[in-house]
């Protein structure tokens, strides 16, 4: 858990899928069946997963916490090393 740190700002992580997504100004309602959307909800659980572990360790709620290093690419949407923005769009 190394790469995870506390935030001196309140920028914190969420338990909530729709302040998630609305970092990548998507809502619920624009995911399909399409396989962007379906990555997106495959990255939505392994962001819960790292965000769970570290509150966990930290004993800190999400709000306090902020993912980094090889979880940074976890706190937006759609920020995969398979997923492009390009995907997203079309």
């Amino acid at each position: 858990m190394e790469n995870i740190y506390l935030s001196p700002e309140l920028i914190g992580e969420t338990k909530d899928v729709e302040i998630w997504l609305s970092r990548a100004g998507l809502k619920f309602a624009d995911l399909g069946n399409d396989a962007a959307s379906k990555a997106i909800r495959q990255q939505w659980r392994e962001y819960q997963a790292a965000v769970q572990r570290c509150c966990i360790s930290l004993r800190q709620p999400p709000e306090q916490i902020q993912l980094s290093g090889v979880y940074a690419h976890l706190r937006i949407p759609g920020h995969t090393a398979s997923t492009t923005n390009d995907q997203l769009v079309g």
